[in-house]
């Protein structure tokens, strides 16, 4: 499994947020400064983000994002399937990518493989929470 730049970029920016954000909301021009993100990218990461309630935003002179809730409460993994989809690792499981079920399901012997590496994905993730990583947390 490969995490795109929308998931690289989009986590870097939600940990920008999370540092410079403790008291005032975060401008979107000072987190594209600061993590060398092109403001239109960055406003379309910010947007899913928003929409799936992990950043809020503030109007105003003195507006930006802050989190839409505590770092001990947002995970990697939900910052992650918010703007990458799902985390499996590949693309055969019980239905093809056309939507049709897969010829080989019920004799596949490597789709125990695959769900198992999914499993530890998931679990790595969904237990890696923001504070975790801002807390320099040794895992």
């Amino acid at each position: 499994m490969k995490i795109s730049t929308k998931g690289r970029y989009g986590l870097r920016a939600v940990i920008d947020i999370a540092i410079h954000g403790e008291n005032e909301p975060v401008s979107l021009s000072d987190i594209a400064i600061r993590q060398d993100i092109s403001m239109s990218y960055l406003e379309q990461l910010i947007a899913k983000l928003r929409k799936a309630h992990i950043v809020t935003s503030v109007r105003g002179a003195k507006g930006g994002y802050s989190l839409a809730a505590s770092r001990d409460k947002i995970s990697v993994g939900d910052i992650l399937r918010t703007l990458e989809g799902d985390l499996a690792p590949v693309n055969c499981s019980e239905v093809t990518e056309n939507g049709v079920p897969c010829k080989e399901s019920d004799q596949c012997i490597t789709k125990i493989v695959w769900k198992r590496i999914g499993d530890s994905i998931n679990h790595a993730v969904d237990n890696l929470m923001l504070s975790d990583l801002l807390d320099g947390t040794d895992l």
